[in-house]
């Protein structure tokens, strides 16, 4: 954990997520102390881990070191559901919906006809959150690691399938008993209008906009696909969300295949990611995932939001689905490829932070193409210009009008590329192939 910490540190990463398990086994970190007269406090750190790792001094201090390497730690809190053989379940079934429905079918993987009462499996019961006490008891779970624990947030796991009413009685204890600022980010498949009905003052602060990372897979790693979807989503997200909100834009994540291997054809769109996972090995096929999943990374760390890099994707690690995208972390012996990404995405991390424009701008669209897509953020006279591009043709090139309120004085290249001009309220590129090169992207800077 501390290596880790160290390693993303170097990255210029603003923050970590931390997942934790429980179990009705001892053996594990994290389980239920389900006393009868302290059931509502039910998570805590196993008193007799043998490992150091599992112990709530070692937690503390992985707390304290991400901290002093100017790291937040969030903490991944599943409240939906929990394992059949888990303590609490066993002393209070009745706390959990029914498997079936009045029609005799099952309740499993309904996840928007029945989205709060479904359970993800036959083995994991999920809450009847209708129950006072279980919103009681899940609520003040949550708070025992804020009380005990210098956390910095939450990543709530499966934000649709609760009731807003457990997340608002969870905000009000947060903001009741907390000195400190918790964020809060949801994960919610479905519309804008869903995702945006758990996003208030009163519930969370964010969630990740997967209708965007579909957006950037089918833009980025399709050759076939042009930007103006991807154009469409953005735009949709920023009048559902605002111009200036917290979502989380993702590289991927624990759902879904690592974007690497289907941007260069080592899993086919139209297959079961899953299923390829298990049965056969899926390893990095050629440069073109590398550099597709550059495009992906700058667009996240130049768009705004919060760029969420999912561990792996900064060295290009490949992988079908869940379990084949939680492979062991990859610290040493990296090949040139993933050298380079890395460089990449620390350098673009790095922009990032030194760019109040990248960060705090307003978002201004100047160009969108099956070919190209060119966008700027601007902020108080500080301008960036981020430049995509799928043509290899080359000579071709493109001229884009600046409107006026951008300040383009003083604007240079920050990836040290050449080939473009900038003159009369134009910019004009020459020879986009060679300007953008073969990472597909390009960055000005003033």
């Amino acid at each position: 954990g501390l290596e880790f910490i160290k390693y993303k540190s170097n990255q210029i990463v603003g923050q970590i997520y931390i997942p934790f398990k429980d179990s009705s086994d001892d053996e594990y970190a994290i389980r239920l102390n389900i006393k009868e007269e302290d059931v509502s406090r039910f998570l805590e750190l196993a008193p007799n881990a043998t490992e150091v790792e599992n112990t709530e001094e070692a937690f503390k201090e992985l707390i304290a070191v991400a901290h002093e390497n100017g790291l937040n730690v969030v903490l991944d809190y599943v409240a939906h559901h929990v394992h059949q053989e888990h303590l609490l379940y066993k002393q209070h079934p009745e706390w959990t919906t029914p498997l079936y429905l009045p029609d005799g079918t099952m309740n499993t993987e309904k996840w928007d006809e029945h989205r709060l009462t479904t359970w993800f499996d036959t083995f994991l019961p999920t809450w009847d959150f209708s129950k006072k006490e279980v919103v009681e008891a899940l609520t003040d779970s949550a708070m025992y690691w804020v009380e005990n624990y210098d956390l910095d947030g939450f990543r709530h796991d499966a934000t649709k399938h609760i009731p807003e009413a457990f997340w608002q009685t969870l905000t009000t204890k947060v903001k009741a008993k907390s000195d400190k600022k918790i964020f809060q980010i949801g994960e919610t498949y479905g519309s804008p209008e869903l995702i945006s009905s758990y996003i208030s003052s009163g519930q969370m602060d964010a969630q990740f906009d997967f209708n965007l990372y579909d957006a950037m897979v089918d833009a980025f790693a399709k050759p076939e696909t042009g930007f103006e979807n991807l154009s469409k989503i953005l735009n949709q997200s920023m009048s559902y969300y605002g111009s200036h909100h917290l979502m989380g834009n993702i590289t991927g994540n624990q759902d879904r295949a690592r974007f690497i291997s289907y941007a260069d054809g080592s899993i086919a769109f139209s297959e079961d990611a899953k299923l390829a996972g298990w049965t056969r090995k899926i390893e990095n096929k050629s440069i073109d995932g590398y550099n597709r999943l550059a495009q992906l990374q700058a667009f996240i760390l130049t768009t705004p939001g919060i760029p969420c890099i999912y561990y792996g994707d900064e060295i290009g690690m490949p992988g079908g689905n869940d379990p084949d995208n939680r492979r062991m972390m990859k610290f040493d012996n990296l090949d040139t490829n993933q050298i380079s990404l890395k460089e990449q995405v620390s350098s673009l991390t790095n922009l990032r932070k030194n760019n109040i424009a990248l960060s705090y701008g307003e978002f201004v669209e100047l160009y969108v193409s099956g070919d190209a897509y060119v966008y700027a953020r601007n902020y108080f006279g500080k301008t960036a210009i981020v430049i995509f591009s799928k043509n290899n043709k080359v000579g071709q090139s493109l001229e884009i009008t600046i409107p006026k309120g951008l300040n383009i004085e003083g604007l240079k290249s920050a990836n040290g590329k050449t080939g473009y001009q900038i003159s009369n309220g134009k910019l004009v590129i020459t020879s986009l192939s060679e300007f953008v090169g073969k990472q597909g992207y390009s960055i000005l800077i003033n």
